[in-house]
């Protein structure tokens, strides 16, 4: 199991909340989305006060060695949510370490204690590390994904 302490990012967490998202930026190769324009002190204090969203971190040191972010979805049909795993990253010198099976077990046990019924995410393919991964963690549903503009 991993070494590194898992942390839940809190108003205040700027240093993590940086170090998360630059992690992000590289493990995704998507400087765009994670770097041009970072949210403001208000905008993370409040993502960060809420209820369901979950940003998490793991720490080495100074060093924020793995991040997960997820999401919190009420469902309609029964008085229980769902938690959407959306972002999930381990630097390059921590993988192998079990360092983002500690992330998951670390949402699951917040989604449990949030009335979530289940965890879920999507995984692209080829991305066989993920693949396998989640294949240890949980049941495979082969589902499409599409992204509709909203413009």
């Amino acid at each position: 199991m991993t070494k590194q302490q898992i942390h839940r990012l809190r108003p205040g967490d700027e240093r993590w909340f940086e170090g998360m998202l630059d992690l992000f930026a590289a493990a995704f190769e998507d400087n765009q989305s994670y770097t041009a324009a970072r949210p403001g002190r208000r905008y993370r204090t409040d993502l960060l006060n809420r209820r369901d969203v979950i940003a998490l971190v793991a720490i080495e040191g100074e060093e924020v060695a793995g991040a997960a972010v997820a999401y919190e979805l009420p469902k309609l049909e029964q008085e229980r949510s769902e938690m959407y795993l959306y972002d999930l990253a381990v630097a390059l010198p921590y993988r192998r370490q079990g360092v983002a099976t500690a992330l998951i077990e670390t949402l699951r046990k917040i989604a449990r204690e949030q009335g979530a019924w289940v965890l879920f995410v999507q995984a692209d393919y080829g991305d066989d590390p993920a693949v396998a991964l989640y294949t240890k963690l949980g049941q495979r549903e082969d589902v499409m994904h599409f992204d509709i503009p909203i413009d």
